[in-house]
């Protein structure tokens, strides 16, 4: 394979959905997840439609091809000076390297022959001037790594099993698709890790102690899909020697979740209809970092296999949070056009002991709503009593 741009199929359809439309697409994620490979295929489906190539224009400002205007006026002018008759397709990738490139966004946007693309890397993007200057006028399409399906594209002849513990081994980060040793891929993916942290964590966060940052990012790793809390990540930390505050816990949480590593998983009472504020989860955009982190010998499959299961949820579904029910608790509460789905995970449900720990919390709702059961067993699956038991694999491998 390789240098072949894999099909992302979700972010196609969004990009298609948003064509021509007014709002400004701001496509975000972790950096290396994909955004400007999807942009590239974007721009593709565009030539084949009939677009002409003057009437596409991209730019990347991390790239060294050509020196690009970094201030506002200087781009909107750099772009005005290129726009052709007709509709123009303008693609600015990595724009918050502009500085006070909300205004030329926002002036570019008021244009009638202007449909605008931008990529960022960093969550906050859209929290500061940016989103004041547009409010109600753009749409966001968070990008993953890729999907196992969008994976298996890439290994078209290896058993899906293994590949799936490929997948929950090294993560979905394209370019490790590349790669078959231990080694390049750890080096590619703390590459990645260190560039995130050294270019847009110590440049937002300049006291940060980023020794300390790594430990927590590191414990986080290893306790994905544990109810947590701040006071527990510190006082886990302390344990392991690192004294690290719930101050400075919290500050590098945010950073982590601000640069797309880290995902916070809410939780959400059933019988009550409400969100509560303490005891979430946190699981990784990537499993890769855990890898990285820790090394290959993670064990923990129970926990890898629900990180994998959450991304996707992610990627399906429009809001997911944790789900309580009294006592029980249900893995994923996903939310879509205001319709939610209930979703178990369990690596296997052989033991009458853990199927019944994973059925009992599901029969207990008292709702008509759709309710599953993820598990890596080729057994017992199908519908029972109207809970669906489906192989997890097969289950990612849905489009």
């Amino acid at each position: 394979m390789k240098n072949i741009l894999i099909p992302r199929p979700h972010a196609m359809e969004w990009l298609e959905r948003w064509r021509d439309k007014e709002p400004i697409k701001v496509i975000t994620g972790l950096r290396r997840c994909g955004k400007s490979s999807a942009l590239a295929l974007f721009r593709d489906q565009l030539h084949k439609s009939g677009v002409p190539a003057q009437n596409i224009l991209s730019i990347n400002f991390e790239s060294l091809d050509e020196i690009y205007p970094t201030e506002s006026q200087a781009l909107y002018d750099y772009v005005v000076e290129r726009l052709s008759s007709g509709m123009n397709y303008i693609f600015l990738d990595e724009v918050q390297h502009v500085r006070d490139f909300e205004r030329a966004v926002d002036s570019l946007a008021l244009r009638d022959d202007v449909d605008i693309y931008i990529t960022g890397s960093n969550a906050d993007m859209l929290s500061g001037e940016l989103a004041t200057l547009i409010t109600g006028r753009y749409v966001e399409f968070q990008m993953y790594p890729f999907s196992f399906a969008e994976y298996r594209m890439a290994f078209t002849e290896m058993n899906k099993e293994a590949l799936f513990d490929r997948y929950i081994t090294y993560g979905g980060m394209p370019y490790t698709v590349n790669l078959t040793d231990d080694q390049s891929i750890a080096d590619y993916l703390g590459g990645v890790f260190n560039t995130i942290v050294m270019g847009d964590v110590a440049r937002r966060h300049p006291r940060m102690n980023m020794q300390a940052f790594q430990r927590t990012a590191s414990f986080l790793a290893d306790n994905v899909g544990n109810i947590t809390s701040l006071n527990r990540i510190s006082s886990g930390l302390k344990r392991s020697g690192a004294a690290v505050s719930v101050g400075s816990v919290n500050e590098y949480v945010g950073a982590l979740m601000e640069n797309y590593l880290l995902n916070k998983a809410p939780r959400f009472n059933i019988k009550g209809r409400e969100y509560l504020e303490t005891l979430e989860k946190y699981y990784l955009n990537d499993l890769g970092f855990r890898f990285w982190l820790l090394g290959k010998r993670q064990g923990d499959m129970g926990h890898r296999i629900e990180n994998v299961v959450y991304v996707e949820l992610l990627r399906r579904f429009t809001y997911v949070s944790v789900g309580k029910m009294g006592q029980a608790e249900i893995d994923f509460v996903a939310v879509k056009d205001g319709v939610p789905t209930y979703i178990q995970v369990a690596q296997s449900l052989i033991s009458d002991e853990v199927r019944e720990r994973k059925y009992a919390p599901l029969r207990a709702i008292m709702d008509n709503h759709a309710k599953l059961v993820l598990t890596l067993d080729h057994i017992g699956n199908g519908d029972h009593d109207g809970i669906k038991q489906v192989n997890l694999i097969d289950w990612l491998l849905e489009q």
